[in-house]
């Protein structure tokens, strides 16, 4: 693949991202932005934005895309949900992602972790809206359930690529699976924001693109992102191209033609890149 093409530099703020590090790094904290080696990491620390990441830094799955890691899984902090609700608070967050690596080690998947860490930020942070980047949890409705209960306003469980690509870049996972999550989650909590997002520049046709957005208009999902696919090494499965500027303009314009309540699409889009915003027009819509 030749080198990136200028819509894909990005400027890198060494002072900020220094000085969110040190702090996730002296309350033994994760962030996905470092981890998956986000193209916007330096922008969205100097915002003193970030989407942190719970249940350790090792993933129990091989998503051929993803550059988190993988290995010996490490033990749940119990202390991880109160110290992240205190990083919330240190910088003032309106707007807070939580994902996790997917941890199929665990019985519940990390569902009730997930639960503590929605309830220690809000006892501390009475003005945030969280959202939660989930994993699929096998599916598992008493899994699902717990997330639920714990009433985050946004619930994203990310579809990744097309259906026919699964088999290459998520071997683990199952497309259909997680269009019954999102859609489970829409039915047992209408009020609850659904969000998913898909990657492009791994071989899909527009076609493919415009079925993965009507099965999660289906599945009741209110948020869709739409980002460019960055090889994060050799290891890593081929990109197949640059996706150009113009044709995530022509995604964008389908997608809220098809009825979506916000889609955010450009080849720098990351499921949590502008979350604030996606949630206050999913609001309004």
């Amino acid at each position: 693949m030749d080198k990136r093409p200028d819509w894909l530099k990005v400027s890198y703020n060494k002072g900020a991202v220094d000085e969110i590090s040190n702090l996730m790094a002296n309350l033994k904290l994760n962030t996905v932005c470092k981890e998956a080696n986000c193209p916007n990491l330096g922008e969205c620390y100097k915002k003193n934005t970030a989407t942190f990441m719970i249940l350790g830094s090792i993933c129990t799955r091989h998503c051929r895309f993803c550059n988190v890691s993988k290995g010996c899984v490490e033990a749940v902090d119990p202390n991880e949900p109160q110290h992240l609700a205190e990083v919330v608070k240190k910088l003032g967050l309106k707007h807070v992602v939580i994902t996790s690596v997917t941890r199929d080690d665990l019985e519940d998947g990390g569902a009730a972790h997930f639960a503590k860490t929605i309830q220690a930020v809000r006892e501390l942070n009475l003005a945030t809206t969280i959202e939660v980047l989930i994993p699929d949890l096998k599916g598992i409705v008493a899994h699902l359930d717990i997330v639920i209960k714990a009433n985050p306003e946004v619930i994203n469980h990310n579809i990744e690529t097309v259906k026919s690509l699964y088999s290459k870049v998520r071997p683990e996972a199952d497309y259909d699976r997680s269009m019954y999550v999102l859609k489970y989650v829409k039915d047992k909590a209408h009020h609850i924001l659904t969000k998913t997002g898909i990657m492009v520049g791994l071989g899909e046709t527009d076609e493919q693109v415009y079925e993965v957005m009507d099965d999660s208009l289906k599945a009741g999902c209110d948020i869709f992102t739409i980002g460019q696919y960055l090889r994060p090494s050799k290891l890593h499965i081929e990109m197949k191209e640059y996706v150009k500027p113009e044709k995530f303009v022509e995604y964008k314009r389908v997608g809220e033609g098809k009825g979506f309540k916000y889609i955010a699409s450009s080849p720098l889009v990351r499921s949590s890149y502008n979350a604030g915003e996606a949630i206050n027009m999913g609001k309004e819509r």
